[in-house]
């Protein structure tokens, strides 16, 4: 289970909490959302420090988003620009399992694909031992970005990042944020159900059951979901996908 930071690393203290009681009390593997937003290398390392403390031994580094109401993305002086930088920084200084994002569809702000895909390389230089992916509606970009990342030499398991559709409005606009295309076809069977949310979610959690058996059944080592606390979606979801065992079939994506 992953806990996010709030916009701008606003509920930092809290996520440290949250994590640690996951993991103690809970018993549930947790991981920690780190990130570069409003802080300096020191305060980073004291996160860091009180994670280690309270037992957690995964985090995912990001460079995060803007503060909310900023548009352009600045490091605080005495901070770090990137996800890679941050990753290095716990590689070299700690023991954590680190994982790091990438985007199969490419980053918003990348100048290429091809420049995308060497970011997620220096990700993996730096200390990352596993890739997640934003999310994403077609699975051939999912498969298409793997291939591509091997050829480059990223050998470390890329798992799917996937979002079930519980708000049309939602999706539409962190779909917009992000960079992830959504089929037309998909949109269209979303706002015919705008009116209705029980129906969206039925819509959203059979379209992402079916993504992923897809993914599973060729190859890809697991899936993250991105639940955004409505975790009955992702409940459903994962019991389908226990009774279908799809990664022990072989598929073939249309």
């Amino acid at each position: 289970v992953s806990i996010t930071y709030g916009a701008g690393g606003s509920t930092r203290a809290r996520t440290v909490e949250l994590v640690k009681w996951m993991k103690n009390d809970l018993r549930l593997e947790a991981m920690a959302h780190l990130t570069c937003v409003g802080a300096t290398v020191d305060e980073l390392r004291a996160v860091l420090r009180d994670l280690r403390a309270g037992g957690i031994e995964n985090v995912i580094a990001l460079r995060g988003d803007p503060p909310a109401g900023e548009t352009e993305w600045r490091a605080v002086e005495g901070g770090l620009r990137y996800g890679s930088e941050l990753a290095k920084l716990i590689a070299d200084e700690f023991d954590f399992c680190i994982a790091g994002a990438c985007y199969p569809e490419t980053h918003p702000q990348a100048s290429s694909r091809e420049d995308d895909l060497l970011r997620a390389k220096e990700k993996v230089d730096a200390g990352a031992r596993v890739l997640i992916t934003n999310l994403f509606f077609e699975n051939r970009a999912y498969f298409d970005f793997v291939r591509a990342a091997r050829e480059l030499g990223i050998d470390v398991p890329i798992v799917p990042g996937i979002m079930p559709v519980t708000n049309v409005a939602q999706i539409k606009r962190i779909s917009s944020l992000s960079g992830a295309t959504m089929p037309a076809a998909l949109v269209a069977a979303l706002e015919s159900r705008a009116d209705r949310p029980e129906a969206v979610v039925e819509l959203g959690v059979a379209y992402a059951t079916l993504q992923c058996a897809d993914l599973l059944a060729n190859g890809a080592p697991g899936i993250h979901f991105y639940t955004l606390n409505r975790s009955p979606a992702t409940s459903a979801i994962v019991s389908a996908l226990r009774l279908l065992r799809p990664w022990e079939r072989t598929m073939v994506t249309a």
